[in-house]
């Protein structure tokens, strides 16, 4: 019994495990956990009885949280951009776009993978979407498909690290730390992560070129009316406004300086990048329109279709990033204007039905009800291994790793990518994080700096065979049987599961390989630094009075009696001494 009180708490977790392997759901096995052990620790004499009282007042904590509003938002925006035909718009144009290349349907695929992670956070609506449009025409033209395969799944975890991300929601709730400070830090990791898999595609394209071929020519149905291509207007337009940009970002300092009346100041880097982009943006779409309007043929269809097609999606960005990033608004008043968008957007384009908005609804209330509930399990859970000191057994588990520091990043992404086998990115926050985020930050490790690091590392959770979430969401819309192109009329073989698997291998280790850039570049996590203060040299001293001290009257003897009171001060003093202190006094 003595060794049972004593070591509680690795029973407690081991207990947890056992509840998981039987294949409880992850909610139930954490409450579930948590009653069971903390009766046993009250009954061992481990726990007070009180202990369990404060199970109300968390679970009605939770209730008032308002950070976790920004998760149904955000839902609610991604299932209503899925519906709206905006994912179809951007493929089609940007496969337009690089078709020509080798490979470029791959690298339309993950910009657009890349421009829905920023607009819908939402993985499974991504690769849903990109599963059912681009997937038959990569295989329609030839592609390989493990690449085509990869590159969906891959693309549409992006939605995992590049804000607005719902996982990096709850790791700030879980890290006690803002939601708008976790975006600034995995804006720069989320746009380095879709580079890679860029190089990867160019890569494939120069040493594998029959496995990502070109469009042919009679696929390619934006053109002029002369049959040229018009890629050198789009070309122009893309340098005028990158100038344009650039220079932004160079004078955004001293304009917004300027505007507050005093010198050039520090503007963060993630705040800076918004709004160069937004201005690079806005000139586009000023030149696209004066073009539609006069008719004057300044720019060519592909670059007029470009600009029309992308502003939706950045219009959206700039309302929710752009909002948060330049602290107008909280992620969750940012989560609000962004489901309003879609509904406007969708509304515009006609596809807005009372069908559609039941169904979004539907599905954002399950999630958000799946989200509070292991939430809720959590709670009970961690209260409990907190009563048994599970906490300090942790600590002194990791702590006593060898290598400091980089031996603690070591294990803990080790244990995480391990567990992303059995565990999606909620369980993996609500069991793991609690447990390892103290720990980081006794250890001196920024906080947000680790939670983008995880959230790099959570990514895998949804591209791990066999288990990836996001390989079951393009399984459930890849071809499984032979079929007829409506198109070229040939028979298309299907897509194995094993294909499917082997195609999400390289994606993996990217995303390994970004963990360690991570590790090894902390400065790719952008981060505003805060000065500290040492509140134990921290003096205040008072300005010493200059004034001679008021004579006490003489007493009998022509001296001053030490017993007698003090003369109290008049009022006039008292104000001339407060102006003294302040720095107010007239003169």
């Amino acid at each position: 019994m003595a060794f049972i009180i004593q070591n509680l708490a690795p029973i407690m977790f081991a207990g947890l495990i056992v509840f998981l392997l039987l294949g409880f759901p992850v909610a139930f096995s954490l409450g579930a956990c948590g009653l069971f052990f903390g009766v046993i620790g009250v009954e061992l004499g481990v726990l007070p009885e009180s202990l369990l009282q404060a199970l109300p007042l968390r679970i009605f904590g939770i209730m008032q949280n308002d950070t976790l509003l920004a998760i149904p938002f955000f839902t609610l925006m991604g299932l209503i951009l899925e519906r709206s035909g905006m994912a179809e718009d951007l493929l089609d144009t940007i496969g337009q776009l690089f078709g020509p290349l080798r490979g470029g349907l791959a690298i339309a695929v993950i910009l657009v993978g890349a421009l829905l992670a920023a607009t819908t956070g939402v993985v499974a609506a991504s690769v849903i979407s990109m599963g059912l449009i681009s997937l038959p025409i990569m295989l329609r033209y030839g592609y390989d498909r493990r690449i085509a395969s990869g590159v969906i799944a891959a693309s549409g975890t992006l939605a995992q690290i590049i804000p607005p991300s719902l996982v990096l929601i709850v790791l700030a709730d879980q890290l006690g730390r803002s939601v708008g400070d976790m975006y600034k830090g995995a804006f720069i990791p989320g746009f380095v992560l879709t580079g890679f898999y860029v190089l990867y595609v160019i890569g494939m394209a120069i040493f594998r070129p029959s496995t990502v071929p070109a469009l042919p020519l009679e696929a390619r149905t934006i053109r002029e009316s002369d049959g040229r291509s018009g890629l050198p207007s789009l070309l122009v337009l893309t340098l005028i406004c990158t100038a344009v940009a650039f220079v932004m970002g160079e004078h955004y300092g001293t304009i917004v300086g300027w505007t507050q009346g005093s010198g050039p100041v520090k503007v963060a880097t993630d705040e800076t990048i918004v709004i160069s982009m937004a201005a690079g943006v806005i000139l586009a779409f000023i030149a696209a329109v004066v073009n539609k309007v006069t008719s004057l043929g300044l720019l060519s269809r592909i670059a007029e279709r470009v600009t029309f097609v992308l502003i939706p999606p950045l219009l959206l960005i700039f309302l929710v990033l752009g909002t948060i990033f330049l602290g107008i608004a909280t992620p969750t008043e940012g989560g609000a204007m962004g489901a309003l968008g879609a509904l406007i957007m969708a509304m515009l384009r006609g596809r807005l039905s009372f069908s559609l908005l039941k169904q979004a609804l539907n599905t954002t209330t399950k999630l958000s009800c799946f989200v509070v509930f292991i939430l809720v399990g959590s709670t009970v859970f961690s209260l409990v291994f907190q009563g048994v000191d599970g906490p300090r057994w942790v600590e002194h588990l990791l702590t006593s790793l060898p290598g400091g520091q980089l031996g603690f990043l070591i294990v803990v992404n080790i244990l995480i990518f391990v567990l992303a086998f059995f565990l999606d990115f909620f369980e993996l926050s609500f069991i793991i994080v609690p447990l390892i985020g103290p720990v980081a930050e006794k250890m001196g490790i920024d906080l947000i700096w680790f939670g983008v690091l995880l959230g790099v590392n959570m990514q895998t959770s949804f591209m791990h065979p066999p288990f990836g979430f996001a390989l079951f969401y393009l399984r459930s819309v890849a071809p499984m049987k032979e079929y007829v192109d409506k198109i070229t009329r040939k028979t298309i073989a299907p897509v194995t599961t094993m294909q499917i698997y082997w195609g999400a291998v390289p994606f993996v280790i990217i995303q390994i390989v970004m963990v360690g850039l991570i590790i090894a570049f902390p400065g790719i996590v952008s981060r505003d630094k805060e000065e500290k203060i040492d509140l134990d040299k921290v003096k205040i001293e008072m300005p010493a009075d200059t004034e001679p001290a008021p004579s006490a009257a003489p007493s009998a003897g022509g001296a001053s009696d030490p017993l007698a009171p003090p003369l109290e001060p008049s009022a006039d003093d008292e104000q001339k001494k407060m102006d003294e202190l302040f720095g107010t006094q007239k003169k």
